[in-house]
């Protein structure tokens, strides 16, 4: 692998730092090149280059957005012995502590910057005169991605939808749902879905939700201190509603009140957030059903029957 990356990467040194890291799906490991010191994370399954590939494009996004610091990517690697690999820029993290409050404005312009490159758009064309409608200023007006993101091992459907509830409902619960009942077979969970479905709708009454880019895996796993700030890093990104990001953060800790307080100063707490916050948690106790097995399966069925309440 060091041969490979040695040429891929274009360097005469590939020095190990002792750095290592990772997670419980990717090894990580920190090398010295002629460029700087960079991190590789190692994926030997055979849709590690789909996950990688979507790692990549969802760093590069946050990247453009100017508003939260991430490592910045440098390639994606096949292995000859099979997987790949991401190279990445490296960064010494410590534990998120610090920059808490920090973090969460930063969230909070993340999720706001695409509403606010609409709304530039939308003045530019409305202005008379030398300039208008010439803007180079990107926006995506739809939910979805332009490349498929993993979440955990599972590629995401993230084709484009023009309402958000259809997508989140049909290409990320229904989508999880399915993988339970070929799974599993579990009747209960079916027969909740049956009736969660048609009342979905119900919680986004008098919402309004443009689309933001997500970091799509925002647990504290995820997140770190280090120099400069606070860094977010293992992306998993796709444009959907904001309060989404905070469903899987409130569910395992290591965000206290000041990144919360923070947040919510920038973007308020919508009528219903709280029912809502239910809703995004349920994907992801069924994600880790599906991920990690039966220990999941209480708490997936516990909040589909909260929903219906």
């Amino acid at each position: 692998m060091e041969a490979k990356l040695k040429r891929e990467l274009g360097t005469v040194m590939l020095k190990p730092t002792g750095h290592t890291g990772g997670g419980y799906i990717c090894e990580g490991q920190s090398y010295d090149t002629d460029y700087g010191r960079v991190f590789v994370k190692i994926n030997h399954m055979s849709q590690a280059k789909l996950m990688f590939n979507g790692e990549m494009a969802s760093l590069e996004a946050i990247l453009k957005t100017e508003t939260v610091k991430v490592p910045k990517p440098v390639k994606v690697i096949d292995l000859d012995t099979g997987g790949a690999v991401l190279v990445m820029e490296h960064l010494d993290m410590r534990g998120l502590t610090k920059y808490s409050k920090q973090l969460g404005e930063q969230l909070a312009d993340l999720h706001l910057h695409n509403k606010r490159q609409l709304e530039k758009l939308n003045k530019e064309q409305q202005t008379v005169g030398k300039g208008a409608g010439q803007s180079e200023v990107a926006v995506v007006e739809k939910f979805g991605f332009n490349i498929a993101t993993c979440y955990g091992f599972f590629p995401q459907e993230n084709e484009w939808q023009d309402d958000w509830v259809t997508f989140y409902t049909r290409q990320r619960l229904q989508h999880q749902l399915n993988m339970v009942e070929r799974s599993h077979g579990d009747r209960e969970a079916g027969e909740l879905w049956a009736k969660l479905q048609l009342k979905i709708p119900e919680f986004f009454t008098d919402v309004e939700i443009v689309p933001a880019l997500l970091h799509g895996d925002l647990w504290a796993g995820n997140v770190a201190d280090c120099t400069e700030g606070p860094v977010i890093f293992d992306p998993s990104s796709y444009y959907g509603h904001s309060e989404y990001e905070l469903g899987i953060a409130g569910m395992f800790g290591g965000f206290n009140s000041s990144f919360h307080s923070a947040y919510h100063d920038k973007i308020p707490k919508a009528p219903g957030f709280a029912k809502r916050n239910q809703l995004y948690q349920l994907f992801n106790y069924l994600n880790h059903w599906n991920h990690f097995g039966d220990s999941y399966r209480s708490s997936s069925i516990s909040i589909m029957k909260k929903l219906l309440k």
